[in-house]
């Protein structure tokens, strides 16, 4: 698992990006056990994560971030970039950030995608 750490810090919230290359579910769900062994990421507020399996299409969980899985589906395919898993960690600051959670899930995985 590549962890780039911390990305956006944003009204008290903070925003990570980490990612693995992945060929099915199973490895999905390992990689996100395996990212979950760190303290911090398993005590994070959400652990966004999306993939595009070449065998089974798109994969995602938004893990209380209703919408964010889709917005990196979205920039995976794009990319044209399959099998390999993109998690955005977010620790919630206590203030709401409306529409610009998005705009920092974007943030993130462009930090990360253009780290390949």
């Amino acid at each position: 698992m590549r962890l780039l750490g911390h990305i956006v810090t944003d009204r008290g919230s903070k925003y990570a990006v980490s990612g693995v290359p992945v060929s099915s579910r199973d490895d999905i769900d390992a990689a996100l056990k395996e990212l979950k062994r760190d303290k911090s990421y398993a005590k994070a507020t959400h652990n966004t994560w999306a993939a595009i399996l070449s065998d089974a299409g798109p994969a995602k969980g938004d893990d209380g971030e209703a919408g964010a899985g889709m917005v990196i589906i979205r920039m995976l395919e794009r990319e044209d970039l399959s099998d390999h898993l993109i998690v955005v960690t977010r620790w919630y600051g206590g203030k709401h950030l409306g529409g610009d959670r998005f705009r920092h899930v974007q943030t993130c995985v462009r930090a990360y995608l253009d780290a390949l």
